[in-house]
């Protein structure tokens, strides 16, 4: 009887450490196509990134659990009004969470980037960004975007190029890094080993499907001051020239949508 229960109880381990063997390959593998696809997409360094029409910033928590302001989201607004400001970036979707009335990332990011002089029409907030794959199909489906630069930190910027590539966006990626140390990175970073693994199945196994999409509402693009007064006369383009280029220009500038009160409050776009 004890020699049957042996029997037993080892294959019992043998099972267990197959299926962690099992395991622990598909996490690696997953990590390693995620990563390895996208690598040369991302740039570290701000004047380094590409120029792009669209900048999506990916929603998070304006504090920490511990009380202090989360450095994640103080570093991706320094990102995006640098990026605006620079002109590497014409126009910002503002992506999170509003899911509940006392949590509200679109309209938090919409505060401080106006504190850092960007322009409300340089803006749009997306309400219902409750994740990266939410923010992304939305960004396609909703506010008619075709390519991006996509701004959040290295760690999260694999996942969500890889999801963007897979939704048929031309994307790459700027990284927003925290200014200093930054306690509990691993604890994200750990996380984000099996975020990569469930956004395989996401895209590949359970087809998901976004939370909330709505109606179209294609972005607005406006030039910004200093393009308009450089192509009236700073080199020496004259005022006519200027009206015929900005009616030869308007129809593809077509993409977008103007600024929206806020309707809805939650969670995070890094999701």
């Amino acid at each position: 009887m004890q020699a049957l229960w042996w029997k037993v109880f080892k294959s019992l381990l043998m099972s267990l450490g197959t299926l962690m063997l099992l395991a622990a390959l598909v996490l690696l593998g997953a990590n390693l196509w995620v990563l390895g696809s996208t690598r040369g997409l991302i740039e570290q360094e701000l004047p380094m990134c590409s120029r792009e029409r669209i900048g999506i910033v990916f929603g998070t928590s304006h504090w920490t659990r511990s009380g202090v302001r989360n450095p994640y989201f103080e570093s991706r607004m320094v990102a995006a009004a640098q990026l605006v400001h620079s002109g590497r970036v014409n126009h910002l979707l503002l992506s999170g969470d509003n899911s509940t009335r006392y949590y509200n990332e679109p309209v938090t990011m919409w505060r401080d980037l106006r504190g850092r002089q960007v322009r409300d029409v340089d803006m749009t907030l997306d309400y219902a960004g409750f994740s990266t794959f939410d923010t992304l199909a939305r960004a396609r489906d909703v506010f008619g975007v075709e390519r991006a630069l996509l701004i959040t930190q290295t760690w999260h910027l694999p996942r969500a190029l890889f999801i963007g590539k897979a939704l048929g966006l031309e994307v790459s990626g700027c990284a927003a890094v925290p200014q200093g140390p930054v306690t509990g990175l691993w604890r994200i970073k750990a996380r984000e080993w099996l975020a990569r693994v469930a956004t395989l199945g996401d895209l590949y196994l359970w087809g998901r499907e976004p939370y909330f999409l709505g109606p179209m509402e294609p972005l607005k693009i406006f030039p910004r001051r200093w393009e308009a007064s450089e192509t009236m006369g700073v080199r020496g383009v004259s005022a006519s020239a200027f009206a015929m280029r900005k009616a030869h220009g308007s129809a593809s500038d077509t993409l977008s949508s103007t600024l929206r009160s806020p309707a809805r409050e939650g969670r995070g776009a890094d999701e």
